[in-house]
């Protein structure tokens, strides 16, 4: 799906998740930290990535492997960035600055996030939740 750059539209690909979550049978627990992870890559294609430019475009793959995994990939056409260069919402330093948390919780929410080069110049995420029983909603160490 391609979305214009407008938080509005951060519901219409929430309730896509919800609906294909629930139509290839994943637990309510892991459905709702996986939309809270799809929203926070939506909140920043959309913020850091795409500037607010209506002009821009959010793209968004869900693919859901039932019993397996789901995979969602949120590309931005912004001029992207370098997720090394985020400061870690958790140090002391950092505890009061409001940058830094989305990609923090991100990663907490999802086994496996990746960040690359988009191929539209900006950012791709793709973030990966495991749904064996094991992975299923809980939060593991695997991460990228």
């Amino acid at each position: 799906m391609q979305l214009l750059s407008s938080f509005e539209n951060i519901e219409i690909a929430d309730g896509m998740l919800q609906e294909l979550c629930s139509t290839a049978g994943v637990e309510e627990e892991t459905t709702y930290w996986v939309g809270m992870a799809l929203r926070e890559a939506l909140a920043n294609a959309i913020k850091h990535g795409n500037k607010l430019n209506p002009e821009k475009r959010v793209h968004v793959l869900v693919r859901v492997d039932p019993g397996r995994e789901l995979c969602i990939e949120v590309e931005d056409e912004g001029e992207g960035f370098a997720p090394a260069d985020v400061v870690d919402p958790t140090s002391p330093e950092n505890l009061l600055r409001d940058s830094g948390r989305g990609i923090f919780y991100i990663r907490h929410f999802m086994d496996t996030v990746h960040f690359s080069p988009g191929e539209r110049g900006g950012t791709r995420v793709e973030l990966i939740k495991r749904l064996d029983k094991a992975g299923q909603g809980g939060f593991d160490e695997e991460r990228d």
